[in-house]
């Protein structure tokens, strides 16, 4: 038999287990204290950890540098709030300022909850093209520079050897 350091039993007579607990509810509940406290005398001699016992909770697929959220916490159904004047909430994190005053006035969260509606995500903005520079600088060796952003090396080598931009200008 298997005896953890105080010298208790760490398994029971496989006899005594099966047999059926006689009388009525308190009868069980000892029964269930009696498995419990054994549990407990084998988890604290091999030293096991929730992980060991019940496998590592399911986290969710990570889709930004923040911490992961475990699969169960995810809402599938995502109530959002709305005010109809274009504010939106999506029920995570602080309460908007807007809903915070609604909710001092005596609205209920309820009268702006909508079902299954994202809020709507602000338009990206177009990044324009830059307009072509109409003036190029060379120095005749296939180096140029447009006039937008700093000088570089050889244009400020040339300026101090006594060139002016206005040479250097196509």
């Amino acid at each position: 038999m298997d005896e953890d350091p105080d010298g208790s039993d760490l398994r029971a007579d496989s006899t005594e287990d099966r047999r059926p607990a006689k009388g009525g509810r308190g009868d069980r509940a000892k029964e269930v204290d009696g498995v419990v406290a054994r549990i407990r005398v084998a988890i604290a001699h091999y030293g096991l950890t929730p992980e060991q016992l019940f496998g590592k909770p399911k986290t969710a697929v990570r889709t930004s540098k923040t911490k992961s959220v475990p699969a169960t916490w995810k809402k599938t159904g995502r109530v959002t709030y709305s005010d109809g004047h274009g504010n939106h909430w999506g029920g995570w994190g602080k309460r908007p300022g807007w809903l915070r005053e609604a909710l001092a006035a005596g609205k209920r969260l309820e009268d702006f909850q909508v079902e299954g509606v994202a809020a709507p995500k602000p338009a990206k903005k177009v990044a324009q093209k830059r307009r072509p520079s109409t003036v190029v600088y060379t120095d005749g060796a296939g180096k140029s520079w447009t006039g937008r952003g700093p000088q570089p090396r050889w244009l400020k080598e040339l300026i101090a050897s006594g060139k002016t931009l206005e040479e250097l200008r196509n």
